[in-house]
């Protein structure tokens, strides 16, 4: 009688242990989904916003002509961008621009006056601040998913579950370089 009362609260310890590890699983897997769709609110409050900031500048400085264009296709790639990769090329070359543009503004100091710019600006700072704090979050999700599914004996359910690793959310080396504009 005693056998049967350890083999049945073994089972049941392995049976919950099982599920906790299923859990904490699942919990990884939303927080990444979570992390992304934050992400993607922030770059879309980005994309918003820049008509707006162009339209601004547009006034202050039309023979810009050509970073004016580039900001616009690189909003409209960051639009058609699909994927964790895709959106962060996309990212990185819309992130370059706003740069390019930002220094063009510095050159036009009634546009740098320009309550309108200063907001837009301000608004813009903002977003890439919590576009940076969502990178972040997603990423240290990614990483404890990753190292989850990687991790004995979690990998053994993971594998059940169909769980593969998740993509980083990544900047190319040469994004990470100041923006060189000539006049």
């Amino acid at each position: 009688m005693v056998e049967i009362i350890i083999i049945t609260v073994v089972l049941v310890v392995f049976v919950a242990y099982i599920i906790g590890i299923y859990n904490s699983l699942i919990s990884l897997k939303n927080r990444i989904n979570n992390g992304w769709a934050q992400i993607e609110t922030q770059l879309q409050r980005r994309y918003d916003l820049i008509p707006n900031l162009v339209e601004t500048v547009k006034g202050y400085a039309a023979h810009e002509k050509e970073v004016l264009d580039r900001v616009s296709t690189a909003r409209s790639g960051l639009l058609n961008a699909k994927g964790v990769g895709g959106k962060c090329e996309a990212d990185n070359a819309l992130s370059g621009t706003l740069k390019t543009l930002f220094a063009v503004a510095e050159n036009y100091p009634e546009l740098k006056a320009n309550e309108n710019f200063r907001e837009l600006q301000l608004e813009l700072t903002s977003t890439e601040n919590k576009i940076a704090y969502a990178r972040q979050f997603y990423n240290d999700t990614v990483m404890r998913f990753n190292t989850a599914i990687e991790s004995f004996p979690k990998n053994v359910i993971a594998s059940f579950m169909n769980l593969i690793a998740r993509e980083y959310y990544e900047i190319k080396p040469e994004a990470r370089e100041p923006i060189k504009v000539k006049f």
